[in-house]
């Protein structure tokens, strides 16, 4: 299997003057974060919220923007998260993936909208009657 690539479109919900910005993300399953160029954190005018110390592939450390928020389209989904400000092109990690009920098609080395969730988005989500009791 070679590598996974989606074409999403990156936005800034809290300036909806802003035209979104296409882009072609890598899709990393092993990543946490989206993680996008300092280029389009500029154009998109995304407020840094701190820094944050990351580890890179290679097992160096930086000190990065943590940026947003960002909002992610793809298909007839989305998500609004933040993102780490890092590399030449953007990543698109678990999280998001996660959030927006997308499945990695390997065969078309991208990714698709849930076959079993075609409408909207579903979740897993972890529920207790104990926890309702204790309300």
């Amino acid at each position: 299997m070679g590598l996974t690539y989606a074409d999403i479109k990156l936005s800034n919900p809290t300036k909806p003057r802003l035209k979104p910005i296409a882009v072609r993300a890598l899709v990393d399953t092993g990543a946490m974060m989206l993680c996008i160029p300092e280029h389009i954190a500029v154009q998109l005018q995304l407020e840094e919220f701190e820094k944050r110390e990351v580890t890179t592939a290679d097992e160096r450390r930086h000190i990065v923007s943590h940026v947003g928020p960002i909002l992610i389209r793809f298909d007839n989904r989305h998500s609004i998260t933040g993102a780490l400000v890092i590399g030449n092109s953007v990543l698109l990690g678990a999280i998001a993936l996660q959030d927006m009920d997308v499945v990695i098609s390997p065969t078309r080395e991208t990714i698709i909208v849930n076959p079993e969730s075609p409408n909207i988005p579903s979740a897993i989500v972890k529920w207790s009657s104990r926890a309702e009791k204790g309300r």
